[in-house]
């Protein structure tokens, strides 16, 4: 782990803000999402993968955390997350939710992070990126999902979610919180497949997978 990392390891006080941040951040959001409706395009792709029992990679942009959380919650699903402040607490609370962690990103333990999500599809439990975290740019995807797709030769699942009435934070992915009563709609798109991880076929698939997210978040506009 990088210093820049596990610094805030060695506070006190951002140790308990952790604690804090998660003890009240879950049974929020629980309550939040009790208080939402779905309307789901493209169930078909994720029904055709389960019947199948291929465990995808879920591929989806870091502003929709929180809605995704909730859709594809107790699930057995692995979910990458950095090893920073804001990942610490978002893993404490996603694990309430039915997820497992693998902590790495695209910039700091990620190899480490991949051997992990290798293990875990092997077993058959799905795991998922937020391709374009943890820390941006929003809506550029990084390549860490389509390498793994392209070692292991387990499909990519893209979706995107937009809430009818929502919140929108100021933070660079400009995460949307869906007001209490919202409708909440989620767009699964058809798998992906990538042949190989040779450097130009994983740039080929990373930029695929950047339109197919695009499109999928303009269908629900």
């Amino acid at each position: 782990m990088a210093a820049s990392e596990s610094l805030w390891r060695q506070s006190r006080l951002k140790r308990a803000q952790v604690c804090a941040i998660a003890s009240v951040g879950w049974p929020v959001i629980e309550g939040l999402g009790g208080t939402y409706t779905w309307r789901v395009l493209g169930q078909q792709h994720l029904d055709r993968l389960n019947d199948e029992g291929v465990a995808p990679i879920h591929a989806f942009w870091h502003g929709r955390v929180l809605a995704a959380t909730l859709f594809f919650r107790d699930r057995d699903i692995v979910v990458l997350t950095s090893e920073n402040f804001d990942g610490e607490w978002i893993a404490r609370i996603i694990a309430k939710f039915g997820y497992g962690t693998a902590r790495g990103s695209s910039s700091r333990g990620g190899a480490r992070a991949l051997v992990q999500l290798r293990r875990d599809l092997a077993i058959g439990r799905p795991v998922a990126f937020t391709v374009d975290g943890p820390r941006g740019p929003a809506r550029v995807a990084q390549p860490g999902a389509v390498w793994l797709a392209g070692a292991t030769g387990h499909p990519i699942l893209p979706f995107h979610i937009e809430a009818d009435r929502a919140w929108t934070t100021r933070s660079w992915d400009r995460h949307q919180i869906p007001k209490p009563g919202a409708t909440l709609s989620i767009a699964i798109g058809e798998p992906m497949s990538v042949s190989g991880t040779d450097d130009d076929v994983v740039e080929a698939a990373r930029v695929d997978l950047e339109l197919r997210l695009r499109a999928l978040e303009q269908s629900l506009k």
